[in-house]
């Protein structure tokens, strides 16, 4: 092969790079949104306007817990989208005033967005409106949260997540702390 053919096959296959980043650039949000979708999007803006959560943080829980799957079950027994415990969704449900709960009702994308929309929205007041707090208490349980700081565990600093001592409740934070910066990102503008 001659060093022409070399350099020209090089140029056409750094130009076909070039396009293909460029195309990648250009198209970001349309490849974003295909990666990180918002399906239920509507009952997601209400309930969480109706709670006063910002819906992107909802939307990363989502996305966190279920990867949006309204079938989602966890090991342990959480359902549905936001991954509610069947207990935690009595709990709300009688909190709320709602007398027609049944755990399997969890599997309702809208419903499942109701309850868990409401208990995000409680540990936000429980403490104090800390994100990261609110974040920590959904995944590894309220009762621990407040151990983990009375006992000088964890200040509850994001820039301390490595304290948290559940190494799932450090990472699912993390992973909501990414995902919102991208759903705001994709959906917020």
């Amino acid at each position: 092969m001659s060093l022409h053919l070399k350099r020209s096959k090089g140029f056409k296959v750094r130009l076909f790079f070039f396009i293909l980043s460029l195309l990648a650039i250009l198209n970001i949000d349309h490849l974003g949104r295909l990666i990180y979708p918002f399906p239920y999007r509507e009952t997601v803006m209400e309930y969480a306007a109706g709670r006063g959560l910002d819906p992107y943080l909802v939307a990363a829980v989502i996305k966190t817990e279920s990867n949006f799957n309204p079938r989602a079950t966890s090991r342990r027994g959480a359902r549905g989208l936001m991954q509610v415990m069947p207990e935690t969704g009595t709990w709300a449900a009688k909190k709320m005033g709602l007398s027609c709960y049944h755990p399997d009702l969890l599997y309702d994308p809208e419903f499942n967005i109701r309850i868990g929309t409401w208990y995000l929205a409680d540990l936000y007041r429980t403490f104090d409106r800390d994100t990261i707090l609110a974040l920590a208490a959904y995944n590894g349980g309220q009762g621990n949260v407040q151990k983990w700081l009375e006992q000088q565990h964890w200040t509850g600093e994001k820039s301390k997540l490595d304290q948290i001592p559940f190494a799932e409740t450090r990472e699912f934070v993390r992973k909501v702390l990414w995902n919102y910066q991208v759903y705001r990102y994709l959906y917020g503008r």
